[in-house]
């Protein structure tokens, strides 16, 4: 990622502690969230990766062609898990513009360094949209949520980190945002 160094540094860390935080919500007891769970924990991972600032690693040409394709699979799964589930359209929208992003370095490495641009400006305008209209929606859907709470044998509820909504929507949100900060710098 091209720009100020401290802010590829704080995408980093942003997107890792998302996808660290799917991980543990992959061992939530509701299954639907565990599955995904795991597809967001890629999201978040594959990004903290491509954030990583040019100035301190530039990969080669095929480690965007493995992104694309790591992300090309991920796409699949996606439109596949969507016929039960449209929330995995926004998985589908998110691997895909990996897919693009990952390809539009490939071409153009120099776009990863900051010395040009590297993909089509209409496609990244209407991946930009999408994902801004994505964080205004996750962000109003945020206003007072209720938790999901299991019931313990003592009466009381407990509610398991994975199985904190909120948490899972936050995430949600800071990897839309992650993602239009990376597609600015395209």
């Amino acid at each position: 990622m091209h720009g100020p160094a401290q802010a590829g540094w704080l995408l980093v860390a942003l997107c890792a502690a998302t996808g660290s935080y799917c991980l543990l919500r992959m061992r939530s007891r509701i299954e639907e969230q565990r599955r995904a769970a795991g597809g967001e924990a890629l999201m978040g991972f594959g990004m903290a990766l491509m954030a990583v600032p040019a100035v301190v690693l530039t990969p080669p040409r095929w480690a965007w062609l493995g992104y694309a394709a790591v992300f090309g699979v991920a796409a699949l799964r996606a439109l596949w898990a969507a016929r039960r589930d449209r929330h995995h359209l926004h998985h589908l929208v998110g691997a895909c513009a990996m897919v693009y992003m990952a390809a539009a370095m490939a071409t153009t490495p120099a776009a990863h360094t900051g010395h040009g641009g590297g993909g089509a400006p209409a496609l990244t305008g209407a991946l930009l949209l999408y994902f801004a209209g994505y964080v205004l929606w996750s962000g109003v859907r945020l206003l007072p949520v209720p938790t999901m709470a299991a019931e313990t044998g003592g009466g009381g509820t407990v509610t398991g980190w994975g199985d904190r909504t909120e948490l899972a929507m936050v995430c949600r949100l800071s990897m839309g945002i992650a993602m239009i900060a990376m597609l600015l710098t395209l």
